[in-house]
């Protein structure tokens, strides 16, 4: 839906334009008309002439064919303003910031609506409503500052809140964050996050196209289009992170309360993040660091040379990079010897390599010619340098700025002295670099860009077709009862133990010749079977059958008993529950009390694939127990991997399956068999 009208309009009428600097009609005109070069109009009924703009008292006044129209009315007088636009002056694009729509009312939402109808109508697009704008490099329609630089090699951002957007910016510039295109999508009625994205991937040019985006998510509306287009991104070379706010209970409450959101669990977000590629933020700054380091050089290996003329920040930076898996070699050698001749007695060259806090810029580029060329072990390398005091740092600044473009191995410069020396390193970041002012936020950045998502590219399949619509169709809504759980499991390849359901004394007088012990009873109706004795072990004949019978029947809503073969293994646990917006995520694990006391579980989002399922098994912190423990018969791993695949196969299809728990499975090396499950349908309309 994104179009060229928006992203690169040769007219632009801004509805509400204003005199007002303070008012937002005055504001985006006058970011327009510094932005701009091609033709702008203006509407106002009070007035002649605004910012030097003749204006048109009415949008019926306007010429035909005004590519991008930015509305700063009252919600009241938008749709009246789209549809002219849209069905008879031929406007494609359109950005409306006011508010007052379904974020407030039931009839700002019924205003909403009628303006997609129309704007849909003429194959157009919307930015907003309740949004600050949208710019790029051809123009910025948007009220607030700052004005990012921008640049193709900078980021593109898309943000569900104008003001986190405005915020992340403020954040981003005295970094050296630099921007490609700002989306502020507000309340999504058009146009969402996973919109903006799908446009990015599909419009994507390996050579002039950004190869950085970053999102900042209040809604996810379409989970599968997100995973879908973040993916197909990142396996053509482009970084994606995000921050996913409202994933907790009082966030919920906060997203719902400004956006209108639903807010999802914690889990799933991780999950459809984990699996699409996007490394995940939590914070604002967080996500302006990760950014900031997309845009420098990327490096293999894990090994850092810090150097410093500070030894506090080092020490803080060695800790926070050895903690999360990096290595801060230390360096020895007839190398070391010749650097330590040329800088200041009392310099280590260890690593941190430390040149003291009257160390010159002739100091730091013979500290990094070495790190460059002599230290072969070295990956990367960290500048730490501030204000001393002593002297000026401009040219320890130009040192570093010419070794940033000459050096193979990467550069980050951290300069902290925000406030002693701002000039000049607003200077260093005008050359196109950038800056990370506080060490351990850099350096725990850094590993979540390195080791985040494991690099995973693998393409993204539907998996094999699981036809049950014919069988759902017949399901009522809620729990389906034992004989139809059975029914539904055994569509999909996943053995279930043998069972019998029996509601009477007189059924059980009917089957008991066919039941062979030892076997399980468990009692049909109560939810949790165990809390209320629900569940006998290891029946061994048939007159003790009939005794535990009568007495799970005496149980408070039972309705029946079922009863099983009595199976040995290891017990293993899998189930999905559905998120809306997300999809299915999946969790397995070791059942019994490792899922339900210890919650040793893994999850994707569905559908999973074989190497997929693999790796949540082998990451459960029981792995070993699935392996065979102390002379133990293990699990048939690639066999659990396989049910894993086939049971999201099954969700991911059967988006009316909301909650499905195999509990237990149970495993050994030759097979897998569930034992008990429950399954939630849930078809709606």
């Amino acid at each position: 839906m994104v179009n060229q009208q928006l992203l690169n309009p040769q007219s632009i009428v801004v509805i509400g334009g204003s005199n007002d600097l303070s008012k937002p009609g005055g504001k985006i005109l006058h970011h327009i008309l510094k932005s701009f070069k091609g033709k702008i109009y203006v509407t106002n009924p009070k007035t002649a002439h605004v910012q030097g703009i003749e204006t048109f008292s009415a949008v019926e006044d306007l010429p035909d064919n005004i590519d991008l129209a930015v509305i700063a009315v009252a919600a009241k007088y938008c749709p009246c303003a789209v549809k002219t636009l849209a069905l008879n002056k031929g406007t494609k694009a359109f950005i409306i910031i006011s508010a007052g729509f379904s974020e407030e009312s039931e009839q700002g939402a019924l205003y909403e609506r009628e303006i997609v109808e129309v704007i849909n109508q003429v194959d157009g697009c919307l930015i907003g409503p309740n949004c600050i704008g949208m710019m790029n490099q051809n123009h910025h329609s948007v009220f607030t500052t700052p004005i990012p630089v921008f640049s193709n090699k900078g980021v593109d951002f898309i943000s569900g809140s104008g003001a986190t957007a405005v915020f992340i910016m403020e954040i981003g510039r005295p970094l050296g964050l630099r921007f490609n295109s700002v989306y502020s999508v507000g309340n999504s009625a058009q146009i969402g996050v996973e919109d903006v994205l799908e446009y990015l991937d599909l419009s994507y040019n390996p050579k002039t196209s950004s190869k950085i985006k970053l999102l900042y998510i209040e809604s996810v509306n379409d989970g599968k289009k997100l995973l879908k287009h973040a993916r197909s991104l990142i396996n053509k070379g482009c970084k994606i992170a995000g921050i996913k706010a409202g994933f907790s209970e009082d966030g919920s409450r906060a997203a719902s309360s400004h956006t209108g959101a639903m807010a999802n669990s914690d889990m799933a977000v991780d999950a459809l993040f984990k699996k699409a590629g996007i490394v995940r933020c939590y914070g604002r700054m967080e996500l302006a660091v990760v950014g900031a380091i997309y845009m420098t050089k990327e490096f293999e290996g894990r090994n850092i040379a810090i150097i410093t003329h500070a030894g506090g920040p080092a020490v803080m930076l060695t800790d926070t990079l050895s903690k999360a898996g990096f290595k801060v070699p230390k360096l020895d050698g007839e190398a070391t010897e010749k650097l330590k001749e040329k800088l200041y007695d009392g310099s280590s060259v260890a690593n941190p390599i430390d040149f003291l806090a009257t160390g010159n810029a002739e100091q730091l580029a013979a500290i990094i010619d070495a790190c460059e060329n002599d230290f072969d072990q070295i990956d990367a390398i960290v500048v730490i340098f501030g204000s001393s005091g002593l002297f000026p740092v401009k040219e320890v600044y130009e040192v570093l700025h010419q070794k940033s473009l000459s050096c193979q191995k990467p550069i980050f410069a951290i300069l902290p002295s925000i406030i002693n020396v701002k000039d000049d390193i607003e200077t260093f970041i005008s050359k196109g670099h950038v800056n990370f002012p506080d060490e351990v936020i850099f350096g725990e950045a850094l590993a979540k860009v390195y080791f985040s998502n494991d690099n995973n590219t693998e393409e993204i399949r539907d998996g094999s077709v699981v036809d049950l619509e014919d069988l759902i169709e017949k399901f009522e809504d809620g729990y389906l009862p034992p004989e139809k759980v059975s029914a539904l499991i055994s569509k999909v390849d996943i053995p279930f133990v043998a069972e019998l359901v029996l509601r009477s004394t007189q059924e059980l007088d009917m089957r008991i010749n066919h039941v062979e012990f030892p076997v399980v009873l468990k009692v049909i109706g109560p939810v949790h079977k165990s809390d209320v004795g629900g569940v006998f072990l290891n029946v061994k004949d048939a007159e003790e059958l009939y005794d535990k019978y009568d007495k799970l029947m005496q149980i408070e809503g039972a309705e029946g008993v079922l009863i099983q073969q009595m199976v040995s293994g290891i017990e293993l646990f899998l189930g999905a529950k559905y998120d809306e917006g997300f999809g299915h995520t999946i969790l397995c694990g070791l059942g019994g009390v490792f899922v339900e006391v210890l919650k040793d579980v893994s999850y994707s989002m569905a559908p999973v694939s074989k190497d997929e399922a693999l790796n949540m098994i082998k990451s459960l912190k029981g792995i070993k127990i699935l392996h065979g423990l102390r002379g133990q018969e293990g699990v048939n791993i690639d066999l659990f991997a396989e049910i894993i695949v086939q049971f999201s196969n099954l969700v991911y299809q059967h988006p009316e399956i909301k909650e499905i728990d195999l509990n237990p499975l149970m495993g050994n090396l030759k097979r897998i068999v569930a034992v008990d499950a429950r399954i939630r349908i849930e078809k709606g309309e």
